[in-house]
């Protein structure tokens, strides 16, 4: 019996069953948009190959006005309706459902051409919503009809209707974005009319043999959201409106409370999906930072849900599923959660992939194919770019080397995880581990390749990463000064009042490392909770507690300094980097730019500001730690030169700017399957 038995019962939904309870839940993906659906048709298709008993697309538009962007991916012609079968007849060929996602964007559409209950511009976009009169909201009731008739049509088995996140049905819904005081507004009954209608009128078009997915807000995580008994309530009525599951939305996308990124822990949100089963009969669907089956299984183990939605562990592994099913669960590529290459690249308008499985949406540019030439390679360094690139490589078909001068694989990865917030680094660290022992790739802790070593080999792969940069500052020799590494390493301890030169990622990083108690929020969700303001709906309308975030005082005085005179963190990931601003200014810390690093002395730090060297001051300071960049470790880059055997650089060893893992870990994939 496999252990995983709640996660692989089937589940009866009367007309149609599923075959496990695993949703991968709709990503916006950019791929619809490209306008090459075999493209589209091969993300779907490895994902049902994969073992997804269920799935749903990215956000569909069911007209022009509700496209998230101009000329984002709709299902109202029949151009429409032929691109789509494409998809539909790959999943349907595989053993797999698919459901389509009608997303109307309402005030969330970033065009002039946005409509929403009331005319009240989004705080994520620069228009001001056309407010809809009767009219218009008939016609956008008949435009979700049709499109839900035409994903019938292009063999969808069924759709999905997007209530939450703030999107247009939640804006009717909520006081915070309908003011009206017609029959569309008002009372609470009222504003819950355009969403009951929606289902109401799908259902009695679609007929009863067609999935209805309805995605309820189940915590706005904004004020004025939604109370709990008014989440109850919708969630009765859609059920009676005609839906045959429930699945969950968490936040709006303005809501200043995160919901999906590394730093929230598992499973965060489960306990709201709970409070609703037992209130109608129709199954419940719970979702956000769910990534192992083992948190799947418990979830259901735990009756706080019917089935589990999973979106970007399917982007980390389409295998996902069948790895679970044949009980080897150890060797998921397991999703961090860093959104660096999903919702960053979406939010960036670049095309989606993941952080740690670089072919997510670009399958056809990463087919692994065994070599007709086996060779024997060396790679120096096991960082995310020596790992991939010695794992791919072995996949080819080649005998791997992998040389790590340090007693343990996985090099900034292992600093990563040790900052608050980013223990999933951790998980993918493992991962790695176990994968090199499956591939029988020879492992050579403690040992520094040389020319000795490496004469013997066919090719040699230098991935040695980088080593911290030293800036030049008079009295820079303090024993004040201490390196970022050895912070996070903890080799040494930083005193009460500490000043950071330098305000990248690693600069953000160190601050939270030495803001924090080492009782991580993320490993504890009511300190998570309380930490950020959430609270239960039934007690607090929306799940924003009356009381604010309640943030323990920090252990230390942090100031951080940058020369430039950008606003710091300018250069944090696009979707996460508001997160890591918000936490360290609730620390209190300090933030300079455009400063002149003039002398460390006794005391602390001289500076002065701007370019006419004004404003000279002492910053106190009890440890000054740098964080201002890295060089390339190239120490046997020229040695190994003279071995004349072919030589590939790779990861920081390459290029140093920043510390970059996505772009290693693609940089390392794409050496190893073409070596």
């Amino acid at each position: 019996m496999n252990k995983y038995e709640r996660l692989f019962t089937p589940l009866d939904l009367g007309f149609t069953q599923l075959k496990n309870r695993i949703l991968m839940g709709s990503m916006h993906t950019g791929l619809e948009e490209l306008g090459d659906w075999q493209r589209v048709a091969n993300f779907y298709g490895r994902r049902a190959e994969g073992g997804v008993g269920l799935m749903v697309t990215g956000g569909i538009a069911p007209n022009q006005e509700g496209a998230v962007l101009p000329g984002a991916s709709a299902m109202s012609t029949e151009t429409d309706i032929k691109n789509h079968k494409i998809v539909t007849d790959r999943v349907r060929s595989l053993d797999s459902k698919i459901l389509m996602q009608i997303l109307h964007a309402g005030r969330y559409a970033y065009s002039d051409k946005a409509v929403a209950p009331s005319p009240i511009r989004s705080p994520i976009s620069p228009f001001i919503p056309e407010e809809l009169d009767e009219g218009g909201i008939q016609k956008q009731i008949s435009d979700i009809v049709g499109a839900a008739n035409k994903a019938k049509i292009a063999g969808y088995h069924g759709v999905e209707i997007m209530g939450s996140e703030g999107y247009l049905l939640n804006q009717f819904i909520v006081r915070h974005t309908n003011k009206r005081q017609d029959d569309w507004g008002g009372t609470y009954e009222k504003r819950i009319k355009f969403p009951i209608q929606v289902v109401k009128r799908v259902r009695d078009s679609v007929g009863p043999d067609f999935i209805i997915m309805y995605r309820l807000s189940m915590i706005d995580l904004i004020p004025e959201g939604s109370s709990w008994h008014e989440v109850v309530t919708l969630a009765k009525e859609i059920e009676k409106a005609g839906a045959n599951i429930i699945n969950t939305g968490i936040g709006w996308h303005e809501s200043r409370i995160p919901t999906i990124a590394t730093s929230v822990p598992r499973k965060a949100f489960t306990w709201v999906t709970k409070k609703l089963m037992g209130q109608i009969k129709i199954p419940i669907i719970t979702s956000n930072r769910i990534n192992t089956p083992e948190i799947a299984e418990g979830i259901l183990r735990d009756g706080a849900a019917d089935m589990v939605s999973m979106a970007r562990p399917f982007l980390a592994d389409p295998d996902f599923v069948n790895k679970a099913f044949s009980d080897n669960s150890d060797t998921i590529i397991p999703c961090i959660a860093c959104n660096q290459a999903c919702l960053d690249h979406t939010f960036s308008m670049k095309l989606t992939s993941c952080l740690v499985n670089p072919s997510a949406c670009h399958e056809d540019e990463f087919q692994i194919k065994v070599t007709k030439n086996p060779k024997h390679i060396a790679v120096i360094g096991s960082g995310p770019a020596g790992l991939s690139a010695a794992i791919s490589a072995s996949q080819r078909g080649h005998t791997v080397d992998l040389f790590e001068a340090k007693d343990s694989i996985g090099g900034q990865l292992n600093l990563a995880s040790r900052i608050p917030g980013k223990e999933e680094f951790l998980a993918l660290v493992t991962y790695y581990k176990k994968r090199l022992d499956t591939l029988n790739i020879r492992t050579r802790l403690n040992q520094n390749a040389s020319f000795d070593l490496l004469v013997d080999f066919d090719e040699i792969i230098i991935a040695t990463g980088v080593l911290p940069r030293m800036p030049d500052i008079k009295g820079i020799s303090s024993k004040k000064v201490v390196l970022y590494t050895d912070i996070l390493n903890e080799k040494v301890s930083a005193g009460e009042k500490v000043l950071i030169i330098g305000a990248g990622g690693i600069g953000f990083d160190v601050a939270q490392f030495l803001t924090s108690d080492r009782s991580s929020s993320t490993l504890n969700i009511g300190k998570w909770m309380k930490e950020w303001g959430v609270a239960d709906p039934e007690i607090s309308r929306g799940g924003v507690s009356q009381d604010g975030p309640q943030i323990d005082h920090p252990k230390r005085s942090i100031t951080m300094l940058q020369r430039k005179f950008d606003k710091m963190g300018k250069t944090l990931g696009k979707t996460t980097g508001w997160i890591h601003r918000k936490v360290l200014k609730s620390k209190n810390v300090r933030m300079l730019s455009g400063v002149n690093y003039e002398e460390i002395t006794s005391d602390g730090l001289i500076v002065s500001f701007g370019e006419m060297r004004k404003d000279i001051q002492l910053i106190e300071a009890d440890t000054i730690v740098i964080c201002s960049g890295q060089v390339p470790d190239v120490k046997l880059i020229t040695e190994l030169k003279e071995i004349g055997k072919p030589t590939h650089i790779i990861g920081g060893a390459h290029d140093s700017w920043e510390l970059d893992a996505k772009r290693a870990i693609n940089q390392g994939t794409k050496l190893g399957i073409s070596i």
